[in-house]
């Protein structure tokens, strides 16, 4: 795959289907480097559509009829332009609104400014990355770099409450230029009391091998602050999740506080120094829990076994 082009994988519940390595049990990664993000600075163009799904809900997708919650993640490089002709095809007005991405205000997304998009309408909102630079009075300003997220801003209300609530949402992961590269992406949103928009203690699962190196987007949208917690892996807390070396002050921490708009992400290694199994991720707010914000990631052995998995535990769909 061609990691300078827009990523077209569409996540079927966040997760993306990608190449396992076959590893020993207790393996933590490849001998091979690591493949790493190119430098930024293309213009690409991508067509997106607003659809309705049964149910209420609605998503965005590439293409008609293949709309999902959350919608399609968007991967960019430091450097890189986003156009996005964006086609509403559903009843009522929508729009693309992102954070963290440079953007005019012709392409902010909200009915304020007259950048949403009516019934059956079209439009180009254009997003842009840039690295981090030094400013003419000495000081620095920030890269694009991180992780991000896409949503509406219109429907329902003039900041898209009811769009929201019904999954018209994406994750965003702009690159900066040596950024290790994940073998899958998964996409993980706390939408109230929801994962995803899924039924309650119903996941969403996600399935590696242990060895692979799998990229979570944490999302929190609606109205409560919840606890993002992940049994038997860690990250540090920082712009990539990663250490940079053994003096790297970063924290490392398996459960985060998140509030609405949150976003952030970090990579594991699936499975490393604990092996395959049904590995817990939930909301650590204990009534949030108990009522279904919990869902599994499925490491399997090389052979395609789980020890001691069954697949009516909690967190199956």
């Amino acid at each position: 795959m061609d990691r300078r082009g827009f990523n077209r994988r569409v996540l079927l519940g966040g997760a993306a289907v990608a190449t396992s390595l076959s590893l020993a049990p207790e393996a933590v990664s490849a001998d091979a480097p690591a493949k790493t993000a190119p430098a930024g600075g293309e213009v690409k163009r991508i067509k997106l559509y607003a659809e309705k799904l049964p149910g209420g809900q609605m998503g965005y997708g590439l293409e008609k009829g293949k709309a999902t919650v959350p919608g399609p993640l968007i991967e960019l490089n430091e450097g890189d332009t986003l156009h996005i002709e964006f086609e509403n095809t559903m009843d009522v007005a929508a729009s693309l609104h992102v954070h963290g991405l440079d953007y005019e205000i012709t392409s902010d997304g909200t009915k304020l400014n007259k950048s949403d998009v009516e019934p059956g309408g079209t439009r180009t909102y254009t997003w842009r990355t840039h690295a981090p630079g030094r400013r003419g009075d000495g000081t620095w300003r920030a890269g694009s770099a991180g992780y991000w997220h896409y949503h509406d801003h219109v429907v329902g209300t003039e900041h898209g409450t009811g769009g929201i609530r019904n999954g018209l949402y994406g994750p965003v992961i702009v690159r900066r230029k040596g950024d290790v590269l994940p073998d899958k992406t998964v996409t993980v949103v706390f939408n109230d009391m929801l994962i995803n928009n899924k039924p309650a203690h119903s996941g969403p699962n996600f399935e590696a091998t242990v060895g692979d190196r799998v990229e979570w987007v944490m999302i929190t949208h609606g109205e409560y602050y919840h606890t993002f917690h992940m049994h038997g892996h860690r990250w540090a807390d920082n712009r990539t999740g990663m250490l940079t070396g053994p003096d790297d002050p970063s924290q490392v921490i398996d459960n985060k506080i998140v509030g609405p708009a949150d976003s952030f992400g970090f990579q594991v290694i699936a499975g490393e120094g604990v092996g395959a199994g049904a590995w817990m991720y939930h909301c650590h707010v204990q009534s949030h829990s108990d009522m279904g914000m919990v869902g599994l990631f499925l490491v399997k052995k090389p052979d395609g076994t789980i020890p001691g998995y069954e697949p009516h535990h909690a967190g199956q769909h």
